[in-house]
């Protein structure tokens, strides 16, 4: 199997102000999520029938929960039930849509069972495009991993390197990419901004990249953590400005490189 190996921006987003932003930037790709700050869980399917109206292609997230991707018999069949409502959304799309997914064991490499199960699942109700989650950057065999992804059939593995950051994991990112070959793509996400994303090209050599393109936080709303509505600091929302100067420079950059 080989990857289609192009240039591109994945601009992940929770809120309907985020999607419009993501398309106003041109994005090439949207992961559709709920609750960026938990990581992002499967979004509502409000939000899931406001995406499937735009022509830029969509890859939702299918998570149940925050915390670890270790998960229980109940929350696998729970996403089994979250991939019918994606499919059942974009039943119109004809292939603009895909999901993400990731599955953990306990010691941290991937739960292939599981995971096998959930792609099974979805080509079975016609979404046989896949994204690997950064559940990946917690296996302790980054290698062993990628060969996994590759054998289930992803399409791509969304990866920081196994750090903290796309710029902090450069060179397992680099070292993925030339194992990957055509096989997969290896996306780079973590920390990425419009001033880095050359940078992190560059020394890896990737070619789609992963980032939220995110403006400045809103003022906290003191009253709503007084009275435990969990409002906390809410992250600034998809920007369209930065989602364009993040694409300029990443098909700049990638075609230089060519």
């Amino acid at each position: 199997m080989t990857a289609k190996l192009v240039p591109g921006l994945e601009v992940c987003v929770d809120s309907i102000g985020g999607l419009r932003a993501a398309w106003e930037g041109e994005a090439d790709r949207i992961e559709l999520c709920a609750a960026l700050s938990l990581g992002g869980l499967t979004p509502s399917p409000g939000l899931l029938a406001v995406a499937a109206q735009g022509a830029t292609p969509v890859y939702v997230m299918i998570r149940p929960r925050g915390g670890d991707f270790v998960f229980s018999v109940d929350e696998e069949a729970t996403m089994r039930r979250d991939i019918d409502a994606v499919a059942a959304a974009f039943a119109q799309k004809d292939g603009a849509v895909g999901v993400v997914l990731g599955a953990s064991l306990a010691d941290g490499r991937l739960d292939v069972p599981c995971l096998e199960s959930l792609l099974q699942h979805a080509r079975s109700v016609g979404l046989s495009r896949a994204t690997l989650h950064r559940a990946f950057d917690l296996t302790p065999d980054p290698a062993e991993a990628l060969e996994q992804a590759i054998g289930l059939g992803f399409e791509r593995v969304l990866t920081s390197g196994c750090a903290k950051t796309a710029r902090d994991g450069a060179e397992i990112l680099r070292m993925l990419c030339e194992q990957a070959g055509d096989r997969i793509s290896v996306m780079a996400g973590g920390g990425l901004t419009s001033e880095n994303v050359a940078e992190v090209i560059a020394a890896t050599g990737v070619m789609e990249v992963h980032a939220s393109c995110r403006g400045p936080a809103p003022q906290e709303q003191e009253d709503g953590r007084v009275l435990a509505f969990g409002f906390g600091a809410r992250p600034g929302e998809t920007d369209a400005g930065r989602v364009r100067a993040m694409r300029s420079c990443v098909m700049s950059t990638a075609r230089n490189g060519e």
